[in-house]
């Protein structure tokens, strides 16, 4: 969820990286014994990386949220599952690897069925990438990984089955079964312990998309500019949002895209009265510029819909790296609370750094993004705290999708600090399944409520989804520091403990 290049560490979201049922949340299955020279080698450079972290306090209290104390971080997690882990985060932060495994995934994919080659790439990439970053493959799979780590880590699941964007109206429905599926696998699964993650992308065409971002970008320029199709929204751009992607006036849209548009509607309603009936929040995902704010429209009308009592059902995903985002976010949250409506957000730092530099480049406007990763982490905090105190107030909830520990820390303290209880279900943390599971598990060992984002699916549905990712968030899994630095030292201790008894 945080993101890498030139701002390493800004990637966050939600949106979208998978993981896999063999991961540390899941170690159950795992043999708990390992040669003790199998541990050292993972651990030849563990002394000077372990140093940088503080030693577990010897008096109380305890901060809000300590990484510190390994064994009782990582208690229950088996070393083999560690090893496992330490050995895939450190194999994928290297570049050169991941550019030769992206160019053997690329090359998989676009050669004939039934080739040796691409068949044994694949299974090479179910193996390792899937098998760490995904929680299988079907959804009998995926729903036992999702069961076994909330019964085991009491980890709650936003579950993700892989789907490719819709170019058309057929594959949408196909993707809408799909979805269906996913929802119906989630309420067969202990109660609060999973919310469903949906993509507009895969439920509207995605030239519909651009064309409805379009008029309202135009609508935002012009307040006489009128939209007959539109329904009633809370606010989706804001005065400092870039409108540079539509210079011109826009047709209208025609008949048959307005009909589309209609039926994209009916979808993400079916959904959402499937997830209402069983009790299950939706998380939409965010987009980049040129179809956010459309999908922020389906959001929003979605909330207005279904969104009522105390307790949101809808929650849609605010990007802290875009400038605009914080006003974005006040403006829909003070709309929602003039409206009476409990408005979920997931906060995240952004997934589309790449190609929103490059598009804003090609232009020769400036970049919608901050200007440095400091600006982007102080966004991520600023709008935590304020959606913080307005949960204080009785107001909406909040998923606070990070990988950043100060930023999580923080987070922590702000909600001691506001008396917002760990058990209250409108603040809940999340991390990308098979990453930050230090922090997700020192979260939940303070007491807060936890979510691992939890991709599933074919391992040929799931890869084109990750070298989408791969390509416009280069160097990603190198985020993973603060992950290998954590396992090496519970790795070290527990060597220590085997060898000579120390503990």
């Amino acid at each position: 969820m945080e993101a890498s290049s030139s701002h390493a560490q800004l990637r966050e979201n939600t949106n979208r990286t998978p993981r896999t049922r063999h991961r540390m949340a899941i170690p159950t299955k795992i043999p708990t014994k390992i040669p003790p020279t199998l541990v050292a080698r993972y651990l030849s450079s563990a002394s000077s990386l372990a140093d940088r972290l503080p030693e577990a306090p010897s008096q109380p209290p305890a901060p809000t949220l300590d990484l510190s104390d390994t064994r009782h971080l990582f208690a229950s997690v088996p070393t083999a599952a560690l090893l496992r882990s330490l050995a895939n985060l450190s194999t994928l932060a290297a570049g050169p690897i991941v550019d030769l495994g992206v160019a053997a995934l690329r090359a998989a994919a676009a050669a004939p069925e039934g080739r040796l080659l691409p068949a044994a790439v694949l299974g090479m990439a179910r193996a390792t990438v899937h098998r760490h970053f995904c929680a299988g493959e079907g959804f009998e799979e995926a729903g036992r990984a999702v069961e076994a780590m909330w019964a085991e880590q009491g980890l709650r699941s936003i579950v993700d089955y892989g789907m490719e964007d819709a170019e058309d109206g057929a594959a949408c429905d196909r993707n809408l079964d799909g979805f269906l599926r996913t929802v119906e696998m989630a309420s067969s699964l202990p109660p609060t312990s999973t919310s469903v993650c949906v993509k507009i992308t895969a439920l509207c065409p995605i030239s519909l998309l651009e064309r409805t971002g379009d008029l309202l970008r135009w609508k935002q320029k012009d307040p006489t500019f009128q939209l007959p199709w539109s329904a009633h929204s809370f606010p989706i751009l804001c005065d400092s949002s870039p409108l540079y992607l539509t210079p011109s006036v826009p047709d209208p849209l025609t008949e048959a895209e307005e009909l589309d548009l209609r039926l994209a509607h009916q979808r993400l309603s079916k959904i959402c009265h499937r997830c209402a009936e069983a009790g299950i929040p939706l998380v939409i995902d965010a987009e980049y510029a040129t179809l956010q704010p459309a999908v922020d429209y389906f959001t929003y009308s979605a909330a207005i819909q279904f969104n009522h009592g105390d307790q949101p059902m809808v929650y849609g995903t605010i990007q802290a790296y875009l400038r605009d985002s914080r006003e974005r976010m006040v403006n829909a949250v003070e709309a929602a609370e003039r409206e009476g409506i409990p408005l979920g957000i997931k906060l995240v730092r952004g997934a589309y750094l790449t190609r929103e530099t490059n598009l804003a480049s090609s232009l020769g406007v400036p970049s919608p993004i901050h200007g440095s990763i400091q600006e982007t982490h102080q966004c991520f905090d600023n709008c935590a705290a304020f959606l913080l105190e307005r949960i204080r107030r009785g107001s909406g909830a909040i998923l606070l999708a990070t990988h950043n520990v100060r930023s999580g820390q923080a987070a922590a303290a702000k909600a001691e600090e506001l008396g917002i209880g760990k058990e209250d279900q409108k603040l809940q943390f999340a991390q990308l399944l098979g990453m930050a599971d230090g922090l997700s598990l020192g979260l939940k060992n303070a007491g807060f409520q936890v979510c691992k984002y939890v991709p599933f699916g074919p391992v040929e549905q799931v890869i084109p989804y990750l070298l989408r990712r791969a390509e416009e968030n280069r160097g990603l899994l190198s985020t993973s520091t603060v992950d290998r630095q954590l396992i090496r030292k519970e790795l070290m201790r527990r060597l220590a403990t085997a060898v000579v008894g120390k503990t």
